[in-house]
């Protein structure tokens, strides 16, 4: 019987947030409301419709492999050269990439955890081993959700090659600050790659969470993540970007990628998506003010929220997340689970919120936890 290697044989399934329409129809209701996959609830942008169809009656053809106008317009915008930019099949393909062209077995990957879960599986495929740093409170008597970049340095060693800086953190939503990250970058051997994963920079609000792509500048082991899936509305296109200060960085990733990973519908997408940016960010202040009457309610509620800096919340409820998610569920509203830590939330339209609150508040009326 042919095998495949052990690290392959222990990888837990990837579980993306259930299907809503699944789910109404399990539960014999007319409609379902998904909150767990941060995507934006707004319908793809008007410019990006017409450049899909556009796109659609060239798909006889290969895309660009090198994605060479979308590279080109992300170049301009951050004021780099286009060789400091690679594209990929989302952010989370770019992290893989990453680890394919930095790590060997026996050397680690070291982030925070909880994070983004990828990470660690990311490692394992790689053959590298996953240095998790347990995050600390980000405030006074508050649950554990905040980066300990402290904890992060003491955890890097001749081994590191790679380092995630999730920044806002997911699912925790919490970010560092600009002189704590600063610091940090400073601090890091140049030898280890500090990868600044801002998939959720759009929806940050506090002024002291630094754009990474500033703090990239002058750090040639600094590279910064971004994606087309959330703020911009493109998550079913599956398109994401790295910006890095040394060009060579940019280039492994790109001798990593799967050829024509970026499709030509996704390219043309994100290109109009650029081009749209005055709505994209009229639609992030939209999200941003749901997401401060969100957390309002859930603290009148006496759930523990921190200040999210991205597009959902953490309800850090402990050993009551699966539990919590399943009668949540039970009443038709999708969220994302985390056992034993939390329930993220994603930030939807103000009526599938409110769908949201009313099945909490339900749950809270009869059952023992929340």
């Amino acid at each position: 019987m042919v095998e495949p290697r052990t690290a392959v044989q222990a990888l837990p399934a990837y579980r993306p947030g259930r299907n809503p329409a699944d789910l109404a129809r399990d539960i014999g209701v007319e409609r379902a409301v998904k909150l767990a996959s941060n995507e934006v609830a707004f319908p793809p942008l008007p410019a990006v419709v017409e450049a899909i169809a556009a796109a659609a009656a060239e798909t006889n053809r290969y895309p660009d492999n090198g994605a060479v106008v979308l590279t080109g317009a992300l170049a301009g915008r951050y004021g780099v050269d286009p060789g400091q930019v690679a594209t990929g099949c989302g952010a989370v393909t770019l992290c893989q990439q990453l680890a394919q062209a930095y790590n060997d077995p026996g050397t680690s990957i070291a982030f925070a955890w909880r994070s983004f879960e990828m990470y660690p599986l990311l490692a394992q495929v790689a053959g590298a081993r996953a240095v998790q740093v347990p995050l600390v409170p980000g405030r006074p008597g508050g649950p554990a959700d905040t980066h300990d970049l402290d904890g992060l340095l003491a955890a890097i060693d001749g081994s590191t090659r790679l380092v995630f800086v999730c920044n806002p953190n997911n699912p925790t939503g919490t970010a560092v600050r600009r002189a704590d990250l600063e610091r940090f970058l400073d601090a890091v051997p140049a030898q280890t790659l500090v990868v600044l994963d801002e998939a959720y920079r759009e929806f940050v609000t506090d002024p002291d969470v630094p754009d990474g792509v500033e703090l990239m500048r002058g750090r040639p082991n600094v590279a910064v993540l971004r994606t087309f899936s959330k703020a911009w509305g493109l998550a079913g296109l599956r398109v994401g970007y790295l910006i890095a200060e040394d060009p060579a960085v940019a280039e492994a990733v790109r001798k990593t990628h799967v050829p024509f990973s970026v499709s030509m519908v996704a390219q043309a997408a994100a290109v109009a998506a650029l081009a749209s940016e005055e709505e994209v960010r009229a639609r992030c202040a939209a999200v941003v003010a749901e997401r401060t009457r969100l957390t309002a309610a859930l603290r009148e509620r006496g759930i523990d929220v921190a200040d999210s800096q991205a597009n959902f919340v953490w309800l850090p409820v402990g050993e009551d997340a699966a539990n919590l998610a399943a009668a949540l569920e039970a009443r038709a509203v999708i969220t994302r689970p985390f056992a034993g830590e939390g329930v993220r939330v994603t930030v939807g339209t103000p009526e599938e919120d409110d769908v949201f609150l009313a099945a909490l508040d339900d749950i809270r009326a009869g059952e023992r936890f929340v």
